[in-house]
């Protein structure tokens, strides 16, 4: 018997991994939602969803893609997984994301090729989306003036390719190497840590979602969870996670207090908060070593981005 089979789950409730069943529809989030399909379906050009590790971003990025109709929008998820990227590598996944075949080396080829496919989408009556996902990866300028750059391509009723940037704070800095583009920004929305309230709701349902009959989580229990989750959703399942896995050891059908502030403890969440994290490469590099765009090329290939 495992923990599922004793909480007579048919999933595991607080996985990490993006399951669009678990999507838990707060208020904010709905509010989020709502604001980037306005964006998109109005090609306002560029829009910004920001929040800290954790909140949930992935998913909301996730979530907008799979509810883009297919009839109606070229839209793609790009994934930036290192920050050493170059300006023409990120042109050309644009490129192939929306469609071009065999990007050209060249710039100005490229740019053209990019230019005709957009137009080409557009003739076809629907509109062309790029959702850029961990955007605080970008950090140069060369970088953000493309983003411009594109974001100038249009015909006399709109603009002929949407961007929706999704990253922690520091994306604001970044849009700033770049203040032409800065001021580009149409939406931008924060997501915020869950309330204990919304805690207590998120927690039913993804409960509720993997089959379970009951909560076995005391009132008392979600409180903790709460103040020592923060009210992130990647730590609430993480510390939820552990006290079912708990529970299971100790077969106790109901999770108290007691038992998450151990659980707390052991996932150092009762410690000192460490130093808001900076952007974390895809792999440790010397000093000034060349970035493998290639092997990026290949993760972002496997990964199906």
């Amino acid at each position: 018997m495992n923990y599922l089979e004793f909480y007579e789950l048919e999933q595991e409730p607080f996985s990490n991994a993006p399951v669009a069943r678990f999507y838990y529809e707060s208020e904010q989030h709905t509010r989020a939602l709502q604001r980037l399909q306005h964006a998109v379906a109005n090609m306002k050009g560029l829009a910004l969803l920001v929040g800290d590790i954790g909140a949930g971003k992935t998913t909301l990025a996730r979530r907008l893609l799979d509810e883009l109709p297919e009839d109606e929008y070229e839209a793609a998820l790009l994934v930036i997984i290192h920050s050493g990227i170059t300006a023409g590598w990120l042109l050309k996944r644009i490129a192939l994301q929306l469609g071009v075949e065999q990007p050209a080396e060249d710039k100005l080829a490229l740019l053209s090729q990019l230019y005709h496919q957009l137009v080409k989408i557009y003739e076809s009556g629907r509109k062309a989306v790029v959702l850029i996902d961990e955007a605080q990866m970008l950090t140069t300028r060369e970088i953000m003036e493309e983003f411009r750059g594109l974001l100038n391509l249009e015909v006399p009723e709109r603009k002929l390719v949407s961007f929706v940037f999704f990253g922690l704070p520091d994306i604001e800095d970044n849009l700033r190497l770049d203040p032409p583009l800065a001021q580009r920004v149409a939406m931008r929305y924060r997501l915020q840590p869950l309330s204990e309230a919304s805690t207590e709701a998120y927690l039913r349902h993804r409960l509720e979602k993997a089959g379970a009959p009951r909560v076995p989580f005391t009132s008392e229990a979600i409180a903790r969870i709460h103040r020592f989750s923060g009210g992130t959703p990647r730590v609430i399942n993480t510390l939820c996670d552990n006290c079912l896995f708990e529970g299971f050891l100790l077969r106790s059908k109901e999770i108290d207090a007691d038992m998450v502030e151990r659980a707390a403890h052991d996932l150092g969440l009762d410690a000192p908060p460490m130093p808001p994290a900076s952007v974390v490469p895809l792999a440790p590099a010397r000093p000034g070593a060349p970035v493998d765009l290639e092997a990026i090329d290949r993760y972002l290939d496997a990964l199906g981005k």
